[in-house]
């Protein structure tokens, strides 16, 4: 960041024109602050993978699912293609999905195969 650049926020939150209609943002419920161990990853295991999650869980929600392939360096997607690495398998999933993947002969993992590969079990 430049001097001009800095100079210009300092005179931003020096205004308090600007200060009240953040404060009014801020009782409205806007997030100003991230909780940064939220964004980090747990690890890289999943780096380069676009994971597709179908079906009930019985271990963990689907946005449970969601946030632990994110942590760990992958990609939930939401349809099957050729670029999917595996599908994340629970009960009842799809048909649609379940056929399109033996198709393509993507793998099915199941959720203990799934927690085994992010070393949440043993």
């Amino acid at each position: 960041m430049g001097p001009q650049i800095a100079e210009n926020i300092v005179k931003y939150f020096e205004d308090i024109r600007n200060l009240e209609i953040l404060s009014r943002l801020r009782d409205a419920g806007l997030q100003f602050e991230s909780d940064t161990n939220d964004q980090l990853p747990i690890s890289n295991v999943l780096q380069g993978q676009s994971i597709v999650i179908s079906g009930t869980f019985a271990h963990h929600s689907r946005d449970e699912y969601k946030a632990m392939i994110e942590a760990n360096g992958g990609k939930n997607v939401g349809s099957v293609s050729k670029k999917t690495s595996f599908i994340l398998a629970g009960d009842n999933m799809g048909p649609e999905k379940r056929k399109k993947a033996e198709d393509l002969g993507i793998k099915l993992m199941t959720e203990e195969e799934f927690l085994e590969m992010i070393n949440l079990v043993n």
